[in-house]
């Protein structure tokens, strides 16, 4: 039986007026104002740097993966039980380096440029996030990392969501963030059109694509220095082309189908749903029920911060709080 869409609720339609396409001024001013923005210098193995008076690491380390190897660059942090972070579009590990501060106090913390993106492989190969989750699986083996904590935001959701069902002895809880679930209507999800293919202007544009999608999906500001880093990030040779990848490999209503018919089944571990309460691409009504969609996992939570897309940066110490108290049950 083919899956029919979700209907969209009518508060979630008015917030969608607009978006993603109507001329804003401010973005444009915005563009203007960071477009002297470039990549930064690359990082080396080893080399630290200290953000909110915590060192935080650059590691970069082949592991197995398309019959070779792949590159891969995480930044670490800390010691104790493991906390591995998925960041999504149009971000890198710097996403999270708020909660890598404040979480490496008491775990090690694992923050993954996801393949294609950052510092990591950009090379031709297999993009599907089924795929790129075994992957990143083969990193963590390489790294020493066995059972360990996944939360995950965006895009790195979708390769999280693989993850917590291929690996449910090794995935000790997952706290899955900003990502459909069980509901999905394709009006919620216009970046497929506009960055399948690599043909739209913003694709291949790392300050309008940043821009744009802070300045639509947030609606705490994010400081200034935030935005130009995540820009930098995105802008280090063959990211844009690698991260169109992933849209050619796979749909969102595949991604939709899958979760439906196969992972939300097989989910076993510990679950909070953590979702920004003002979301504009995916309506808090979505998700109140999570627990009926999950039926196999040993707990499920569902928490909103008050935030819109981008809540590690947007309202980061209610996020950090939230993942803490997780991470103690």
């Amino acid at each position: 039986m083919e899956l029919e869409y979700s209907p969209i609720p009518e508060r979630a339609v008015r917030r969608l007026e607009g978006f993603p396409t109507a001329h804003r001024q401010d973005i444009e001013d915005d563009v203007n104002r960071f477009r002297y923005v470039t990549s930064r210098r690359a990082d080396n193995d080893g080399e630290v740097e200290v953000l909110h008076g915590v060192e935080m690491t650059h590691h970069f380390v082949q592991a197995p993966g398309e019959s070779e190897t792949i590159g891969w660059h995480y930044v670490g942090a800390g010691k104790g039980e493991p906390v591995v972070l998925l960041h999504g579009i149009p971000d890198s590990w710097y996403l999270w380096h708020h909660q890598i501060a404040a979480l490496s106090k008491t775990h090690r913390v694992i923050a993954v440029d996801l393949k294609g993106y950052g510092q990591s492989e950009k090379r031709p190969g297999d993009y599907r996030h089924e795929g790129v989750a075994q992957q990143l699986l083969a990193l963590l083996d390489v790294i020493g990392i066995d059972s360990f904590n996944l939360v995950t935001h965006d895009r790195g959701t979708v390769q999280g969501d693989w993850l917590a069902a291929t690996q449910p002895d090794r995935v000790l809880r997952y706290c899955r963030g900003e990502q459909h679930l069980y509901y999905f209507n394709p009006i919620l999800a216009p970046q497929e059109n506009l960055l399948k293919g690599g043909g739209s202007p913003i694709a291949m544009d790392p300050v309008r694509l940043v821009v744009s999608g802070y300045r639509w999906l947030c609606v705490r500001p994010v400081p200034d220095e935030d935005i130009q880093r995540t820009i930098q990030e995105y802008s280090y040779p063959e990211v844009a082309q690698a991260v169109m990848r992933y849209f050619n490999s796979s749909t969102f209503r595949k991604e939709w189908v899958d979760r439906r018919t196969h992972l939300l089944n097989v989910w076993t571990c510990p679950i909070l749903i953590l979702q920004g309460f003002h979301s504009r691409t995916q309506p808090r009504e979505w998700y109140e029920n999570a627990q009926q969609y999950i039926p196999n996992a040993k707990e499920v939570k569902v928490y909103y911060i008050d935030a819109g897309h981008f809540w590690p940066l947007e309202n980061p110490k209610e996020t950090t709080e939230s993942i803490r108290d997780f991470l103690n049950l």
